[in-house]
């Protein structure tokens, strides 16, 4: 895997495209967009069913579900900022 400048990661494979998701500090921004924008989703979308006792098994899983659109949001924007061009792949 080539690396810019700065030493952050590139890509122009998907086993090179992981390394750069999996790279601490991506990893730890990616990982905080989720947090914050999972759980406002989670507080607008399910909320008032948790908290008036009404959450099924459902609910949960459509919670969970809502964390996994802000992570693959933030993960796309991190491979579309660091993928080589066309010239520079090996």
């Amino acid at each position: 895997m080539l690396e810019a400048e700065l030493g952050r990661p590139t890509w122009a494979t998907w086993r090179e495209a992981l390394r750069v998701v999996v790279w601490w500090p991506h990893l730890s921004k990616t990982m905080t967009v989720t947090i914050v924008v999972g759980t406002i989703l989670f507080v607008i979308n399910h909320l008032d069913e948790v908290l008036l006792g009404e959450a099924t098994w459902r609910t949960w899983i459509k919670g969970a579900a809502t964390y996994l659109v802000p992570f693959t949001v933030s993960n796309l924007g991190v491979l579309i900022a660091t993928r080589r061009p066309n010239s520079a792949r090996v």
